[in-house]
């Protein structure tokens, strides 16, 4: 924790009270229990560990000593690609554990998704046939239990037999069992986004529509589907935005351990954090790298520049892994390197002459593409998740602006498990280092470009002389109470949950307050924002420019704001 004196903190303004925090992160990272990391770790290998389980069910594939026999056979493929989905719709994979501000529980997921009565985000509710409203019913809780049932039994699958083009007698998990995982997921999607979201629906429930195809087209359609995340991962990172990922990223890395170290991806420690040569070099490379090398890997068929460019790709997804992003997407990161060691090296002479199939696959990777683009375009439409608009710092967020009286509603009305997250610090610390744990995260969010923004707009949402009253939370860990699961994606936290939370709570004017910023369109220079009231709706919208964000430090939070419309009667302080 930042040593300062609290009592002379507390009188700051608060762009001095959030610049010691800046500093402490950039040299510190977020001073997270090293414990934290050995959770991680271990959890990481339970996934492994139960992929293999699920591999050695399979008829044809045996032993632990002799994994080099049959880790690369496409039905061990399959399974890793089923239980991945599993394991993070299980609320195991992303968005677990402290890293992400869920204490107690560590997860959510199972525990409000088998539950009636608790709240779902249908993605359309008013243009979709039986998905409006927003509570939970039986016919919810039986869909998702209905999923999970269907991808186990798709996991104890044996092969269907032979398959001379893929050299292997075992043969894939037959089409009819993959079937009920597919029909299943889409149907739940269409009731609750936020378990389609929980599913890495874009990734692995991309890839099990693919098993629905015979042989070759299998491989060839898997792997397009994983050159289409990479790319449009890539496709997002070309912003002004992303070197501050980097270095704030590297700067919470556990395993860059010296002070010095992680100071040097800042351009001027203390008091110049904006990135440095270091992190902008590591950002634009990486995204040369991820635009790139993956275009070689599926053209290359084998051979040195295979394996080179194979080998690029798995440090590549190591960097991420061993970072620690508070996202934690770690799982994700393993299953990538095995899907490169599968699919592109070992199965690297399979291509696109090999495709009997086209018409599906051409369908599937239309959908991805318009996804992307829409993404892109207008992040508004479209989810970060299947806009692969991943870990760019270009994210649709949002800040809760909580009074105790709304804090206490939510409790009342036993709107999620535990408590939200600035209840949970207080239970668990002194009042001092609840403001203190508070401040950082607030300090966390403005080394992020858009977070001076953020900051900027505090005195448009709280009205004048209330400073004192309010809490501010940011929209990722109450998303995780009130819904059960949380990914860096705002969609899961703006009007549409906020008009959930008030036909529940019945907060008053000015109890409850909520800041939303939307992500940076790619082919604009601005981003725009809302600031919504609970009880009376949109109080203002504007927007500021990017090139503001990027000229500021951490603590500077005078970003030039453009009001477009503005409630009669609000007034700034």
């Amino acid at each position: 924790m930042p040593r300062i004196d609290v009592a002379e903190w507390r009188t700051r303004s608060r762009s001095e009270r959030i610049k010691p925090m800046a500093q402490h992160i950039a040299e510190n990272g977020m001073g997270n229990p090293e414990v934290f990391f050995v959770l991680y770790a271990v959890k990481i290998a339970l996934y492994i560990f139960v992929g293999l389980c699920f591999a050695l069910t399979t008829a044809g594939i045996d032993g632990w000593t002799d994994i080099g026999t049959w880790w690369s056979e496409p039905i061990v493929f399959q399974k890793v690609v089923l239980w991945s989905l599993l394991f993070e719709v299980l609320g195991l994979g992303c968005g677990f554990g402290p890293l992400t501000g869920k204490i107690a529980p560590p997860m959510g997921s199972p525990l409000y998704w088998l539950r009636p009565g608790t709240i779902r985000l249908a993605p359309w509710p008013n243009r979709i046939p039986f998905t409006g409203g927003d509570r939970r019913t039986v016919v919810d809780v039986v869909l998702y239990a209905a999923l999970l049932a269907s991808a186990v039994f798709a996991l104890l699958s044996d092969g269907a037999g032979p398959v001379a083009a893929l050299d292997t007698s075992i043969g894939l998990i037959p089409p009819e069992r993959v079937v009920p995982v597919v029909v299943i997921l889409a149907v739940i999607g269409l009731r609750d986004k936020v378990i389609f979201l929980a599913t890495r629906g874009e990734v692995y429930g991309s890839l099990t529509v693919t098993f629905l195809l015979a042989g070759p087209n299998v491989i060839v359609a898997a792997k397009l589907v994983m050159l289409a995340v990479w790319l449009g991962a890539a496709t997002s990172k070309l912003n002004r935005h992303f070197p501050f990922v980097v270095a704030t990223m590297m700067a919470n890395n556990p395993l860059v351990r010296a002070k010095w170290m992680k100071r040097v991806f800042f351009r001027k420690f203390p008091d110049d954090l904006q990135p440095g040569r270091i992190a902008q070099f590591l950002a634009h490379f990486g995204t040369v790298i991820e635009m790139g090398v993956p275009l070689v890997l599926f053209f290359s068929h084998g051979g040195v520049v295979t394996y080179i460019a194979a080998a690029v790709m798995i440090v590549f997804h190591l960097v991420i892994l061993t970072a620690i992003p508070l996202g934690v997407p770690l799982e994700w990161n393993v299953f990538m390197i095995f899907g490169i060691a599968s699919l592109f090296v070992d199965k690297a002479a399979i291509g696109l002459a090999d495709v009997t199939e086209p018409w599906p696959i051409v369908a599937l990777l239309a959908i991805i593409f318009i996804a992307i683009v829409i993404g892109n375009i207008d992040p508004t439409k479209v989810s970060f998740l299947p806009g692969m608009r991943y870990y760019a710092g270009n994210w649709d967020t949002s800040q809760w602006f909580f009074t105790e009286a709304a804090s206490q509603k939510l409790a009342d009305h036993r709107i999620g498990l535990g408590l939200v997250q600035h209840k949970q610090i207080e239970k668990l610390s002194t009042p001092e280092g609840t403001e203190i744990s508070l401040a950082l995260g607030h300090a966390f969010r403005a080394m992020y470009a858009h977070g001076r923004g953020l900051m900027t707009l505090w005195d448009h949402v709280i009205p004048p002389g209330r400073d004192a009253d309010y809490t501010v939370v940011d929209g990722e860990p109450v998303a995780g109470y009130a819904v059960g699961w949380s990914f860096g994606d705002g969609h899961l936290h703006n009007e549409q949950l906020i008009s959930a939370l008030q036909r529940r709570c019945h907060f008053a004017p000015e109890e409850l307050r909520v800041l939303i910023l939307d992500g940076q369109a790619i082919h604009r220079q601005w981003q725009q924002y809302r600031i919504v009231d609970a009880a009376t709706g949109e109080l203002e919208r504007g927007t500021f420019r990017v090139s503001d964000l990027v000229s500021r430090q951490p603590w500077e939070h005078d970003v030039p704001i453009t009001v477009i419309s503005k409630a009669v009667g609000l007034n700034h302080s």
